[in-house]
C-alpha cells in the first residue's frame, strides 16, 4: 500500500470539504483530514499537526491548509513523500492585505459570524455555476460549526504568515500545483508562479471551478490527485 494521504481543509472549512476525495481515495489509500484550527501562527498550527500525523505522508493542502502544507515541508521535508498545493498562496500578506482582516475579526467577536463569511467567501471566488449557492452555503454552514475563535485565530495565524518561495524551491518531492480555472482569490496566473519555483512540479488547472474546485468539480480533482499519487519519487 502506498503512503497515507493528509489533507489539509482551507479557513474555517473541516473534511466536509474533501467528501468527495475521502470517499473516492479511501478505497485504496489510507486517508485522513486533520483540522488547521490549533495555533495563531502558520508554524504553530504544523507543530501541533506533525505528532499526531504519520511517519512519512503524502500532504495535500488546499488555501489556508495549502500554506499549513508548506509549513510542514519546511519544518518536516524528510516526512513528506509528495505534496499537492491547492488554490493557495505562497507570499507573505502584505501590510494592506493584513490590515483587511481587522474588521472581519471585530465582526466575528462581535456575534456576526455569518456575515462575515459571507463577506469572506463571496460568490465571486467560484466559477458562475448553478451550484454555487449551495456551496456557499456548504461553506457557510461548516464556519459556522467551527465558530467565531477559530476564525480570529486563523485569521492572526494568516496575517502573520511567512514567505514560503525558498521552501518551494528547495522541494525534493513529486509536487502537483492546482487551480479552478475561475479563482478570482489566487489566480491562475499565481499557481503558474509556485509551479515554476517547485523543481518538476505539475501544474493542473480544473475547468469549471474556481477557489474551491474540490467542491465545484469534485471528480477532476480527485482523479488529479490520482495521478499525483502515481508519480514516481525519483525525479529526474
Amino acid at each position: 500500500m502506498q503512503e497515507p494521504i493528509v489533507l489539509l481543509p482551507g479557513m474555517m472549512c473541516d473534511a466536509r470539504l474533501f467528501a468527495h476525495q475521502v470517499t473516492d481515495l479511501s478505497k485504496d489509500h489510507a486517508v485522513m483530514v486533520a483540522p488547521v484550527t490549533q495555533g495563531e501562527r502558520i508554524s504553530e498550527i504544523a507543530s501541533a499537526l506533525l505528532p499526531i500525523l504519520p511517519p512519512k505522508f503524502a500532504l495535500a493542502g488546499l488555501s489556508m491548509g495549502g500554506i499549513v502544507a508548506m509549513d510542514i515541508l519546511r519544518k518536516a521535508p524528510e516526512r513528506v513523500t509528495r505534496i499537492a498545493l491547492m488554490d493557495t498562496n505562497p507570499l507573505a500578506e502584505s501590510p494592506t492585505s493584513a490590515a483587511a482582516y481587522e474588521p472581519w475579526i471585530v465582526g466575528a467577536r462581535a456575534g456576526r459570524l455569518d456575515e462575515v463569511l459571507s463577506d469572506f467567501m463571496r460568490p465571486e471566488y467560484l466559477a458562475p455555476s448553478v451550484a454555487r449557492a449551495e456551496i456557499l452555503n456548504q461553506v457557510r454552514d461548516m464556519g459556522m460549526a467551527l465558530g467565531p475563535e477559530v476564525f480570529v485565530r486563523q485569521a492572526r495565524a494568516l496575517q502573520r504568515r511567512r514567505d514560503q518561495q525558498s521552501v518551494l524551491r528547495k522541494c525534493k518531492c513529486p509536487a502537483l500545483v492546482l487551480c479552478g480555472e475561475h479563482d478570482a482569490l489566487t489566480p491562475v496566473k499565481r499557481h503558474s508562479f509556485m509551479a515554476e519555483l517547485i523543481p518538476y512540479a505539475k501544474l493542473e488547472v480544473i475547468p469549471d471551478a474556481g477557489h474551491l474546485p474540490v467542491l465545484e468539480n469534485p471528480d477532476a480533482v480527485t482523479a488529479a490527485l490520482r495521478a499525483w499519487m502515481r508519480q514516481p519519487f525519483v525525479l529526474k
